[in-house]
């Protein structure tokens, strides 16, 4: 049996503590305590959906496992039938088939929902709301997490309110258009389809890539120290003419020498795993028939 949960019970507590998780990004911790609240405490229909409707969420936007997403929604749409989410449930579940290429369902899927235009029903998500495009909420969480899926650089110079303001902006105005170029099917677009295609074929050769070379580019602090020394000429500063001004100091250039040393370690695994593969395919390239 369920415990039971006063105003200030159990359950807001352990709520509370997985909006906290989620705020700060800990997504699968997240997961395990929304589910735990679920498990534990006595929660009505309407709670239970929106929660559920929660996990479904951080398993599409945030880990992308789309088939765990679909499930959560699946769970909304037939367990709690009455639920303002169900529209909600519907189109996610629609994005869920799309996303594992699964078309046909999908346009089934469609075709079932009783409405797949924007119902005027929230999307529940922890934190502060900063945007809205139409009701669809845009929350402080949802800007941390785009930002910190940019490259640290960029990161670096998205720390001041008025940086993050404009990035803020900046993905308001390409949801607004990619909205846009849906209602015009520009999903369909033959370069569109092609472009999907060249840039899904580049992320699993990077994906590749980093799983075949990165156990070949270990690297102890010894090593560094060793490729600083053997590079010293790399690691000093000139003047117009080319003559050395001044050595710099392993400890002001070590982090730079660690990434070159990764860098140069990188490239060498990529050479020779290319190198194995290029044997193993008995790949031939002919020189003279390229004009």
């Amino acid at each position: 049996m369920g415990c039971a949960q006063g105003p200030h019970g159990g359950g807001d507590r352990v709520r509370e503590y997985a909006n906290a998780l989620y705020n700060r990004e800990l997504y699968t911790q997240a997961v395990e305590e929304y589910q735990r609240y679920l498990d534990i405490f006595n929660v009505d229909d309407n709670k239970q959906a929106n929660v559920n409707f929660i996990i479904g969420n951080i398993y599409f936007e945030r880990l992308h496992d789309y088939e765990n997403a679909m499930a959560y929604y699946l769970k909304v749409k037939h367990v709690f039938p009455e639920s303002e989410l169900v529209g909600q449930a519907d189109r996610q579940i629609v994005a869920c088939l799309e996303r594992l290429q699964r078309s046909i369902e999908a346009k089934q899927a469609l075709d079932e929902a009783t409405s797949l235009n924007p119902d005027d029903i929230d999307k529940p998500r922890p934190g502060d709301v900063v945007a809205k495009i139409g009701m669809r909420e845009i929350t402080s969480g949802d800007l941390s997490f785009h930002i910190n899926q940019l490259p640290e650089y960029i990161q670096s110079q998205l720390k001041d309110r008025k940086a993050k303001l404009e990035f803020l902006k900046q993905y308001v105005a390409t949801e607004l258009f990619y909205d846009a170029a849906k209602r015009q099917n520009l999903d369909k677009d033959k370069d569109v389809i092609e472009g999907t295609y060249q840039a899904k074929k580049s992320l699993m050769v990077q994906k590749y890539l980093e799983n075949e070379i990165a156990g070949e580019i270990d690297i102890k602090p010894d090593e560094v120290k060793l490729y600083y020394e053997a590079n010293k000429d790399r690691y000093t500063e000139k003047d117009d003419k080319g003559n050395v001004k001044r050595q710099k100091p392993f400890q002001e250039v070590q982090q730079q020498v660690a990434q070159d040393l990764a860098q140069e370690r990188q490239q060498k695994a990529y050479e020779q795993l290319l190198d194995r593969m290029v044997e193993a395919e008995d790949v031939r390239i002919f020189d003279d028939m390229v004009k």
